[in-house]
């Protein structure tokens, strides 16, 4: 859970860091709203790139960022739809778009969530301390930034196969950079090697994303209100909002279903994963291309008793999409088939795991045979602006991307795809998935039997961690009132 013990001495020192450093932490509520921000604030991000390493910055971890790189407001959330003619589905695909955030991707909004519990009660030194990300990618990056916004030492852990972007980008803000064996199936190597650096006495936190709290908490609170907003904005008086599809990932983004669900209590909460390490289909294993959404384990904050079915995606489909979506061969026959050119120019904001996270809404919405009064939420983690290395890598392997190639992947990864590999899950069905948590948390990551057996059969287990959301926002206010930093603006 979510501890909000404060050290006093140890928050004295991050309040004089942040002064030194001009460190203005929103709160979750100016994340979720940025009419909430200080006009002042919003003034001076006008002279402000979307990527820089300015404090500034940290209100820029919101949904609702004007897709500019260089000095933009905040309007409504970026979103996608995906018309039937791309989809072969009557239902309404919707995705929220993550590239607008810092550093590309969402999940900086995830490492904000970790860190500022901790930061906020002076349980993080980071006069002292070095923050440690464990990732696959996207996290660390995140965290790295956060940690370079707040002038302290961070070491990021991701598999050394991951896309070269993440690391050239890395070499500029992260401290060190831990390279472990594998790819994006290698999560266990990542944790043993939080364990070596836990041995070596160097003073550090850890921010393992797969089993903090503020995870959960931040999706919650600032991704699923995000969606909320969307489907109020797009729905129509007959329109049925049926479910949220996510990659489980660290469990993470798809805490944001839970929201959704509290709003439609009708509504499903659907996970997906790569066929080839089909977790929670089929307690199974393997390696897998879809880069960013982690398995062989179950994260300890997953909500899996509220998860309604399990859909597993070949990995040859995003790989695939993601030419189509990219390549000039693909885009002459997504135009071909009647799809907007406005939006075959907006494919790029769709990233590996968001072309993984479309075909699972797709077999999602053809499994209950939707109509076009069904509304389906996914999400867009990040862009191919991470990927563009693997185009050219698969434009190696493969040869370049033909027309007769553009032709077969629309209709087959498309309009081809089918509800094989797929289960609804009843309440046996979802504590199998929960007791797969046993293995790698009891047995191996410390923690307890009472408490795995709290997150099943205590109803107040995950709607505690929200309730703490208002308490750290009054923490935060605090913290800025005596850095004084917003009365000087």
């Amino acid at each position: 859970m979510i501890d909000l013990t404060i050290n006093k001495d140890v928050l004295q020192r991050a309040v004089t860091r942040a002064r030194e450093k001009n460190i203005i932490i929103p709160t979750f509520k100016q994340q979720r709203d940025p009419s909430l921000i200080p006009a002042k604030i919003i003034d001076k991000l006008k002279n402000v790139g979307l990527w820089d390493i300015n404090p500034l910055n940290l209100f820029r971890i919101t949904w609702h960022n004007q897709a500019v790189v260089q000095g933009g407001g905040f309007g409504g959330v970026n979103y996608l739809e995906f018309p039937k003619e791309l989809t072969g589905v009557d239902a309404r695909i919707i995705a929220v778009v993550g590239k607008w955030f810092p550093t590309g991707a969402h999940k900086v909004g995830a490492a904000f969530g970790c860190l500022v519990p901790r930061l906020m009660t002076g349980q993080f030194d980071p006069t002292t301390e070095k923050s440690v990300w464990p990732s696959t990618g996207n996290y660390c990056r995140g965290g790295a930034y956060d940690a370079a916004l707040l002038g302290c030492e961070s070491i990021a852990i991701l598999p050394e196969e991951m896309s070269r972007e993440r690391f050239e980008w890395l070499q500029a803000v992260a401290g060190e950079i831990i390279k472990t064996p594998g790819s994006e199936s290698n999560v266990k190597e990542i944790f043993d090697k939080c364990w070596e650096l836990r041995k070596t006495g160097q003073a550090l936190s850890i921010f393992n994303q797969f089993d903090e709290p503020g995870n959960y908490l931040w999706h919650h609170e600032v991704t699923g209100p995000a969606m909320h907003e969307v489907l109020q904005q797009l729905m129509k008086e007959n329109d049925q909002f049926r479910g949220l599809v996510s990659a489980t990932g660290s469990g993470g983004t798809i805490a944001s279903g839970d929201y959704l669900k509290k709003q439609y209590p009708h509504s499903k909460i659907v996970a997906c994963e790569a066929l080839q390490c089909p977790t929670l289909l089929n307690n199974g294993f393997g390696a897998h291309r879809i880069e960013g959404i982690g398995d062989k384990h179950v994260p300890w904050i997953h909500n899996a008793k509220n998860t309604d079915l399990v859909v597993a995606v070949d990995d040859e489909v995003p790989i695939s999409l993601i030419r189509l979506f990219n390549e000039e061969e693909g885009k002459k026959t997504l135009l071909a088939k009647g799809i907007p050119g406005e939006l075959i120019d907006s494919l790029d904001l769709v990233g590996i795991s968001g072309a993984g996270n479309l075909a699972a809404a797709i077999k999602f919405a053809r499994y209950f045979e939707m109509t076009e009064n069904d509304v389906v939420m996914t999400v867009l983690t990040d862009s191919m602006d991470l990927y563009q290395s693997r185009l050219e890598e698969l434009n190696r392997e493969r040869g370049a991307f033909t027309e007769i190639d553009a032709y077969s992947t629309y209709e087959r990864r498309l309009q081809g795809l089918s509800i094989d590999f797929m289960e609804e899950l009843n309440y046996y069905g979802k504590k199998r998935i929960h007791n797969l948590k046993y293995y790698t948390w009891v047995e191996q990551q410390g923690k307890t039997y009472e408490e795995i057996q709290r997150q099943w059969y205590d109803d107040n287990y995950w709607t505690s961690i929200v309730e703490h959301v208002d308490e750290i926002d009054g923490l935060i206010e605090e913290f800025n009132k005596q850095t004084g930093l917003l009365d000087s603006l």
